[in-house]
């Protein structure tokens, strides 16, 4: 293979994919924006996730344990008060006043929690196995292309682990990565009535004004779903829309809810339309009216905002900031628009027309990489496609992008600016991987075979200098080689 095509080659594995490793030149080989293309048609399941529960069962398994929890918590309160209770009658009178209160506070609250480390919650390990699984499909991957896109859709639709844990691993297999390489309005309509995403955005209990719920409960109108489907996941900002819009759609999103567990254990936590929390009527939005009087009408709103001229902008603009550039090139985002619109929103097609422009291979590897991009190149390098999720979540969580906890429903940014600043931190993760790798990565080996010597001059030259083998790694790791695609 000649050196241009050595340096074409990983270019396309750091820019698109997860970056080199052991092996993945040859995956590439001579046709770079081939070889992209060629792995999105290979399936994008996950064969290990049948092992996982659903995330409606994740929801069922937290919510038994809360209750069971909370149960315990109260027996457990219960069985000090008669204790104290029956001591408090062998205590003289003035033993009673000085003694008591203070006694039955502290047993009640060590019962309490006792009883409550008794029911350790489930959500945790659910999301680590869920972690897990998804790194390890990233670090195995030939080039990543793939995964690489279901990183992108999973932090554009973004869901928090903060708020729902046990539901955020799973949300993100059956919404996000089932449709990554399908039509937008299918990843839409999927992400959308998930119920990780109803719950995220805290429209389980919103309610029409005029809705049964409303009247009875004097409840109201919760307008998040709404306005984050039009400034996040469509439109963008500033787009034409305006307030009466984003009313009228969180009107329409009203009754989109999950089973509540404890009305049926079987079905607790999967989506569900609820006609009594539903505002009746026709609602208008973006000029347009929409009559249904059930799902169907947030259903057709979608669809109508997963076809508007905007968003095509939107989701091209974002994905070539994110592959390409903080500012990509506007005939790209041009291109993959029209692409978006011509093939009526078939995400695989706008992801083959973004690798297949020039456009999108001419700027040098400038862009800074984010946190969870970069140490999965670091360990790709090396060739290990295990990982500890504990330490794995640990560290992206010290270099400030946990896994699926974004601080906002914006997700997390993609720009340099954003990031620079804890570029420092990541010299830690680096120095603690190195040693930890020491004794069976050798960073001559990395920069001669997984990367085809494809690597700074001077680069080379401090790793050739180095004091020992940990700071030879942990400068290769902390490179531009490995910092910017």
């Amino acid at each position: 293979m000649s050196n241009s095509a050595k340096a074409e080659a990983v270019l396309a594995l750091h820019r698109f994919g997860m970056g080199p490793r052991p092996g993945s030149i040859a995956a590439v080989g001579s046709d770079p924006r081939g070889a992209l293309i060629a792995e999105l048609d290979r399936p994008l399941t996950l064969t290990a996730a049948a092992g996982l529960p659903t995330s409606a069962k994740a929801y069922r398994t937290v919510a038994d344990a809360n209750a069971r929890r909370t149960a315990r918590v109260k027996q457990a309160q219960q069985q000090a008060k008669k204790q104290q209770m029956a001591a408090a009658q062998a205590m003289s009178e003035d033993q009673t006043q000085a003694q008591g209160q203070a006694q039955d506070k502290d047993a009640a609250e060590m019962a309490a929690k006792q009883a409550a480390e008794a029911v350790p919650d489930p959500g945790r390990p659910m999301y680590l196995q869920e972690a897990k699984l998804r790194t390890e499909a990233a670090l195995a991957a030939d080039i990543g292309f793939a995964e690489r896109l279901v990183w992108f859709w999973s932090n554009h639709f973004c869901v928090s682990a903060n708020k729902i844990q046990s539901m955020s691993g799973a949300y993100e297999r059956e919404a996000v990565r089932a449709n990554a390489l399908g039509r937008f309005v299918d990843l839409l309509l999927a992400v959308e009535g998930h119920p990780a995403m109803l719950f995220y955005l805290d429209n389980l209990e919103s309610m029409g004004a005029n809705s049964i719920a409303g009247i009875n409960r004097s409840r109201g109108l919760n307008e998040n779903i709404a306005r984050e489907i039009m400034e996040l996941h469509t439109l963008g900002v500033r787009t034409g829309y305006t307030q009466d819009d984003v009313i009228s759609f969180a009107n329409v999103m009203t009754g989109w809810t999950l089973v509540p567990p404890g009305v049926d254990p079987q079905h607790g936590g999967e989506f569900t339309f609820n006609p009594r929390l539903h505002e009746p009527g026709g609602q208008t939005v973006l000029g347009k009216r929409y009559e249904q009087e059930d799902a169907e009408q947030g259903r057709a709103v979608l669809r109508d905002l997963a076809a508007h001229p905007a968003t095509s902008t939107h989701v091209a603009t974002k994905l070539a900031r994110h592959f390409v550039a903080d500012e990509p090139p506007p005939a790209l985002i041009e291109l993959m628009a029209k692409t978006f619109r011509d093939t009526e929103g078939d995400l695989k097609q706008v992801a083959i027309a973004m690798v297949s422009s020039d456009d999108a291979w001419r700027g040098p590897p400038s862009k800074l990489k984010r946190p969870g991009e970069w140490v999965a190149g670091m360990v790709r390098a090396t060739g290990i496609t295990t990982v500890d999720p504990v330490r794995y979540t640990g560290g992206q969580e010290l270099l400030g992008e946990a896994l699926w906890r974004p601080s906002a429903p914006k997700g997390y940014p993609d720009d340099e600016a954003s990031w620079i600043d804890g570029v420092g931190r990541r010299l830690d993760i680096a120095n603690n991987f190195a040693e930890r790798i020491t004794g069976m990565a050798d960073p001559q080996i990395i920069i001669e075979d997984v990367f085809a010597s494809e690597i700074a001059p001077e680069v080379k030259q401090a790793v050739g200098r180095a004091e020992s083998r940990q700071q030879a790694l942990a400068l290769l790791f902390m490179s531009a080689d490995f910092q910017r695609r």
